[in-house]
Protein backbone atom coordinates (compact mmCIF):
# COMPACT_ATOMS: atom_id res chain seq x y z
CA UNK A 1 0.00 0.00 0.00
CA UNK A 2 1.43 3.43 -0.96
CA UNK A 3 2.29 5.91 1.75
CA UNK A 4 0.08 8.89 2.62
CA UNK A 5 2.71 11.26 1.21
CA UNK A 6 2.76 9.46 -2.16
CA UNK A 7 -1.04 9.41 -2.46
CA UNK A 8 -1.32 13.07 -1.44
CA UNK A 9 1.31 13.99 -4.03
CA UNK A 10 -0.66 12.19 -6.74
CA UNK A 11 -3.87 13.96 -5.69
CA UNK A 12 -2.14 17.34 -5.96
CA UNK A 13 -0.70 16.39 -9.38
CA UNK A 14 -4.03 15.15 -10.80
CA UNK A 15 -5.88 18.21 -9.44
CA UNK A 16 -3.37 20.49 -11.17
CA UNK A 17 -3.76 18.53 -14.42
CA UNK A 18 -7.55 18.74 -14.16
CA UNK A 19 -7.38 22.52 -13.80
CA UNK A 20 -5.18 22.73 -16.91
CA UNK A 21 -7.46 20.52 -19.03
CA UNK A 22 -10.52 22.45 -17.87
CA UNK A 23 -8.87 25.73 -18.87
CA UNK A 24 -7.82 24.29 -22.24
CA UNK A 25 -11.38 23.12 -22.83
CA UNK A 26 -12.68 26.66 -22.24
CA UNK A 27 -10.07 28.15 -24.58
CA UNK A 28 -10.88 25.59 -27.29
CA UNK A 29 -14.61 26.32 -26.89
CA UNK A 30 -14.01 30.06 -27.39
CA UNK A 31 -11.86 29.42 -30.47
CA UNK A 32 -14.41 26.93 -31.79
CA UNK A 33 -17.19 29.51 -31.80
CA UNK A 34 -15.14 31.87 -33.94
CA UNK A 35 -13.84 29.21 -36.35
CA UNK A 36 -17.28 27.60 -36.64
CA UNK A 37 -18.85 30.92 -37.61
CA UNK A 38 -16.18 31.48 -40.27
CA UNK A 39 -16.57 28.09 -41.95
CA UNK A 40 -20.38 28.16 -41.80
CA UNK A 41 -20.41 31.55 -43.51
CA UNK A 42 -17.91 30.52 -46.20
CA UNK A 43 -19.09 26.97 -46.95
CA UNK A 44 -22.27 27.78 -49.01
CA UNK A 45 -20.38 30.31 -51.14
CA UNK A 46 -17.45 27.93 -51.70
CA UNK A 47 -19.73 25.03 -52.63
CA UNK A 48 -21.71 27.13 -55.11
CA UNK A 49 -18.57 28.60 -56.66
CA UNK A 50 -17.01 25.15 -57.00
CA UNK A 51 -20.24 23.77 -58.52
CA UNK A 52 -20.25 26.60 -61.06
CA UNK A 53 -16.60 26.02 -61.98
CA UNK A 54 -17.14 22.27 -62.42
CA UNK A 55 -20.18 22.81 -64.61
CA UNK A 56 -18.35 25.29 -66.80
CA UNK A 57 -15.42 22.87 -67.07
CA UNK A 58 -17.68 20.04 -68.21
CA UNK A 59 -19.86 22.09 -70.55
CA UNK A 60 -19.85 21.14 -74.21
CA UNK A 61 -18.46 24.45 -75.41
CA UNK A 62 -15.62 24.47 -72.87
CA UNK A 63 -12.25 23.85 -74.45
CA UNK A 64 -9.45 22.15 -72.58
CA UNK A 65 -7.55 24.69 -70.48
CA UNK A 66 -4.68 24.48 -68.04
CA UNK A 67 -6.90 24.03 -65.01
CA UNK A 68 -8.86 21.05 -66.38
CA UNK A 69 -6.09 19.37 -68.39
CA UNK A 70 -5.89 15.69 -67.45
CA UNK A 71 -2.36 14.40 -67.83
CA UNK A 72 -0.73 11.07 -67.14
CA UNK A 73 -0.29 10.91 -63.38
CA UNK A 74 3.48 10.79 -63.11
CA UNK A 75 4.14 13.40 -60.42
CA UNK A 76 1.73 13.88 -57.52
CA UNK A 77 1.47 16.64 -54.93
CA UNK A 78 -0.56 16.00 -51.77
CA UNK A 79 -1.55 18.87 -49.48
CA UNK A 80 -1.87 17.40 -45.99
CA UNK A 81 -3.59 19.72 -43.50
CA UNK A 82 -3.06 19.02 -39.81
CA UNK A 83 -2.82 21.37 -36.82
CA UNK A 84 -0.01 23.22 -35.08
CA UNK A 85 -0.71 21.59 -31.72
CA UNK A 86 -1.70 18.23 -30.30
CA UNK A 87 -3.86 17.28 -27.30
CA UNK A 88 -6.75 16.69 -29.68
CA UNK A 89 -7.24 12.94 -29.65
CA UNK A 90 -6.61 11.22 -32.99
CA UNK A 91 -7.08 14.42 -35.03
CA UNK A 92 -3.53 14.67 -36.39
CA UNK A 93 -2.78 10.95 -36.56
CA UNK A 94 -5.89 10.38 -38.67
CA UNK A 95 -4.59 12.88 -41.22
CA UNK A 96 -1.23 11.10 -41.35
CA UNK A 97 -2.86 7.68 -41.73
CA UNK A 98 -5.22 8.91 -44.46
CA UNK A 99 -2.37 10.54 -46.38
CA UNK A 100 -0.25 7.41 -46.04
CA UNK A 101 -3.15 5.21 -47.14
CA UNK A 102 -3.78 7.45 -50.16
CA UNK A 103 -0.15 7.08 -51.21
CA UNK A 104 0.01 3.32 -50.62
CA UNK A 105 -3.29 2.49 -52.33
CA UNK A 106 -3.49 5.05 -55.12
CA UNK A 107 0.00 6.36 -55.82
CA UNK A 108 2.25 3.45 -54.85
CA UNK A 109 3.97 3.36 -58.25
CA UNK A 110 4.72 7.08 -58.17
CA UNK A 111 5.96 6.78 -54.58
CA UNK A 112 8.40 4.02 -55.54
CA UNK A 113 9.90 6.36 -58.14
CA UNK A 114 10.08 9.25 -55.66
CA UNK A 115 7.43 11.23 -57.53
CA UNK A 116 5.11 11.90 -54.60
CA UNK A 117 5.59 15.25 -52.84
CA UNK A 118 3.90 16.41 -49.64
CA UNK A 119 2.96 20.01 -48.94
CA UNK A 120 2.20 20.03 -45.19
CA UNK A 121 0.03 22.71 -43.61
CA UNK A 122 0.34 22.76 -39.83
CA UNK A 123 3.36 22.14 -37.60
CA UNK A 124 2.40 18.54 -36.81
CA UNK A 125 2.19 17.54 -40.49
CA UNK A 126 5.49 19.26 -41.24
CA UNK A 127 7.24 17.48 -38.36
CA UNK A 128 5.75 14.12 -39.31
CA UNK A 129 6.51 14.10 -43.05
CA UNK A 130 9.91 15.78 -42.68
CA UNK A 131 11.08 12.62 -40.88
CA UNK A 132 9.86 10.36 -43.71
CA UNK A 133 11.38 9.66 -47.10
CA UNK A 134 8.98 11.89 -49.04
CA UNK A 135 9.86 15.12 -50.74
CA UNK A 136 8.40 17.96 -48.67
CA UNK A 137 7.52 21.53 -49.62
CA UNK A 138 8.12 23.05 -46.20
CA UNK A 139 7.68 26.80 -46.65
CA UNK A 140 3.91 26.98 -46.08
CA UNK A 141 3.38 24.85 -42.96
CA UNK A 142 2.87 27.85 -40.61
CA UNK A 143 -0.39 28.98 -42.23
CA UNK A 144 -2.36 28.78 -38.96
CA UNK A 145 -0.17 31.45 -37.36
CA UNK A 146 -2.37 34.44 -38.16
CA UNK A 147 -4.74 32.52 -40.43
CA UNK A 148 -6.23 34.67 -43.18
CA UNK A 149 -7.52 34.37 -46.73
CA UNK A 150 -4.47 36.28 -48.00
CA UNK A 151 -2.07 33.66 -46.59
CA UNK A 152 -4.16 30.79 -48.00
CA UNK A 153 -4.28 32.58 -51.37
CA UNK A 154 -0.47 32.57 -51.54
CA UNK A 155 -0.43 28.77 -51.20
CA UNK A 156 -3.22 28.40 -53.78
CA UNK A 157 -1.25 30.57 -56.22
CA UNK A 158 1.78 28.34 -55.71
CA UNK A 159 -0.30 25.22 -56.38
CA UNK A 160 -1.80 26.72 -59.54
CA UNK A 161 1.62 27.82 -60.76
CA UNK A 162 3.34 24.43 -60.34
CA UNK A 163 0.40 22.62 -61.94
CA UNK A 164 0.22 25.02 -64.86
CA UNK A 165 3.97 24.63 -65.45
CA UNK A 166 3.61 20.84 -65.44
CA UNK A 167 5.75 20.25 -62.34
CA UNK A 168 2.90 18.11 -60.99
CA UNK A 169 0.23 16.23 -62.90
CA UNK A 170 -2.28 16.04 -60.05
CA UNK A 171 -2.82 17.83 -56.73
CA UNK A 172 -4.96 16.42 -53.91
CA UNK A 173 -5.92 17.80 -50.50
CA UNK A 174 -6.36 15.73 -47.33
CA UNK A 175 -8.11 17.46 -44.41
CA UNK A 176 -10.67 17.10 -41.63
CA UNK A 177 -14.08 18.53 -42.42
CA UNK A 178 -15.96 20.01 -39.47
CA UNK A 179 -19.36 18.40 -38.84
CA UNK A 180 -19.95 19.09 -35.16
CA UNK A 181 -18.00 19.38 -31.92
CA UNK A 182 -17.52 15.63 -31.56
CA UNK A 183 -17.31 14.60 -35.23
CA UNK A 184 -14.76 15.29 -37.96
CA UNK A 185 -14.99 13.80 -41.43
CA UNK A 186 -11.75 12.94 -43.21
CA UNK A 187 -11.84 14.29 -46.77
CA UNK A 188 -9.63 13.68 -49.78
CA UNK A 189 -10.41 16.13 -52.60
CA UNK A 190 -8.88 16.65 -56.01
CA UNK A 191 -7.67 20.23 -56.27
CA UNK A 192 -6.17 20.20 -59.76
CA UNK A 193 -7.09 19.39 -62.44
CA UNK A 194 -10.59 20.62 -61.63
CA UNK A 195 -12.83 17.53 -61.77
CA UNK A 196 -15.96 17.78 -63.95
CA UNK A 197 -19.33 18.01 -62.26
CA UNK A 198 -21.01 14.70 -61.56
CA UNK A 199 -23.79 14.02 -64.07
CA UNK A 200 -27.07 13.03 -62.50
CA UNK A 201 -29.14 10.42 -64.30
CA UNK A 202 -32.36 12.37 -63.88
CA UNK A 203 -30.85 15.41 -65.54
CA UNK A 204 -32.11 15.65 -69.12
CA UNK A 205 -30.34 18.77 -70.29
CA UNK A 206 -27.09 20.57 -69.58
CA UNK A 207 -27.01 24.08 -68.18
CA UNK A 208 -26.84 26.65 -70.95
CA UNK A 209 -24.76 29.60 -69.74
CA UNK A 210 -24.90 33.09 -71.24
CA UNK A 211 -21.52 34.81 -70.81
CA UNK A 212 -21.21 38.54 -70.25
CA UNK A 213 -18.79 40.14 -71.05
CA UNK A 214 -17.16 36.95 -72.42
CA UNK A 215 -16.46 33.38 -71.37
CA UNK A 216 -12.68 33.82 -71.43
CA UNK A 217 -12.76 36.94 -69.26
CA UNK A 218 -15.13 35.36 -66.75
CA UNK A 219 -13.13 32.13 -66.54
CA UNK A 220 -9.85 34.03 -66.19
CA UNK A 221 -11.20 35.74 -63.08
CA UNK A 222 -13.29 32.85 -61.78
CA UNK A 223 -10.70 30.06 -61.86
CA UNK A 224 -8.07 31.54 -59.50
CA UNK A 225 -10.71 32.91 -57.14
CA UNK A 226 -12.57 29.61 -56.97
CA UNK A 227 -9.42 27.58 -56.30
CA UNK A 228 -8.28 30.00 -53.60
CA UNK A 229 -11.69 29.75 -51.94
CA UNK A 230 -11.60 25.93 -52.09
CA UNK A 231 -8.23 25.79 -50.34
CA UNK A 232 -9.30 28.40 -47.78
CA UNK A 233 -12.47 26.41 -47.05
CA UNK A 234 -10.42 23.26 -46.43
CA UNK A 235 -8.14 25.16 -44.04
CA UNK A 236 -11.07 26.73 -42.15
CA UNK A 237 -12.77 23.33 -41.96
CA UNK A 238 -9.61 21.84 -40.49
CA UNK A 239 -9.24 24.70 -38.00
CA UNK A 240 -12.82 24.33 -36.74
CA UNK A 241 -12.48 20.52 -36.64
CA UNK A 242 -9.28 20.80 -34.59
CA UNK A 243 -10.87 23.13 -32.03
CA UNK A 244 -13.83 20.77 -31.75
CA UNK A 245 -11.54 17.76 -31.36
CA UNK A 246 -9.42 19.50 -28.73
CA UNK A 247 -12.49 20.65 -26.81
CA UNK A 248 -13.84 17.09 -26.78
CA UNK A 249 -10.46 15.62 -25.79
CA UNK A 250 -9.98 18.10 -22.94
CA UNK A 251 -13.53 17.51 -21.72
CA UNK A 252 -12.87 13.77 -21.62
CA UNK A 253 -9.52 14.33 -19.92
CA UNK A 254 -11.21 16.48 -17.25
CA UNK A 255 -13.77 13.74 -16.62
CA UNK A 256 -11.05 11.09 -16.39
CA UNK A 257 -9.11 13.26 -13.94
CA UNK A 258 -12.25 13.55 -11.81
CA UNK A 259 -12.68 9.77 -11.76
CA UNK A 260 -9.02 9.29 -10.89
CA UNK A 261 -9.33 11.83 -8.05
CA UNK A 262 -12.23 9.87 -6.57
CA UNK A 263 -10.12 6.70 -6.56
CA UNK A 264 -7.09 8.48 -5.13
CA UNK A 265 -9.12 10.10 -2.33
CA UNK A 266 -10.62 6.73 -1.47
CA UNK A 267 -7.13 5.22 -1.41
CA UNK A 268 -5.90 8.15 0.72
CA UNK A 269 -8.70 7.64 3.27
CA UNK A 270 -8.09 3.89 3.43
CA UNK A 271 -4.35 4.42 3.85
CA UNK A 272 -4.96 7.03 6.55
CA UNK A 273 -7.37 4.72 8.38
CA UNK A 274 -4.86 1.88 8.14
CA UNK A 275 -2.12 4.13 9.54
CA UNK A 276 -4.37 5.24 12.44
CA UNK A 277 -5.35 1.64 13.19
CA UNK A 278 -1.69 0.63 13.17
CA UNK A 279 -0.82 3.45 15.59
CA UNK A 280 -3.67 2.43 17.94
CA UNK A 281 -2.52 -1.18 17.87
CA UNK A 282 1.04 -0.11 18.67
CA UNK A 283 -0.18 2.01 21.61
CA UNK A 284 -2.32 -0.84 22.95
CA UNK A 285 0.54 -3.28 22.55
CA UNK A 286 2.87 -0.89 24.36
CA UNK A 287 0.39 -0.44 27.19
CA UNK A 288 -0.01 -4.21 27.53
CA UNK A 289 3.74 -4.62 27.61
CA UNK A 290 4.02 -2.07 30.44
CA UNK A 291 1.32 -3.87 32.46
CA UNK A 292 3.06 -7.20 32.18
CA UNK A 293 6.46 -5.73 32.98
Amino acid sequence: MPSLKEVKGRIVSVTSTQQITKAMKMVAAAKLRRSQERIMQLRPFAQKLNFLLQNLSSSDNEKENWYNTVREEKKILIVSISADRGLSGAFNSNIFKTTQRLINEKYSEQAKKGNVTILPIGRKANDYFAKRTYKVVDQYWNLFQGLSFAKAAVIAEYLMDVFQKGQYDKIEIVYNEFKNVATQILRTEQFLPVPPAEKKEESTSAVDYIYEPSRDEIMTGLIPKSLKIQLYKAVLDSDAAFNGAQMTAMDKATENAGELLKELKLTYNRTRQAAITKEILEIVAGAEALKSA
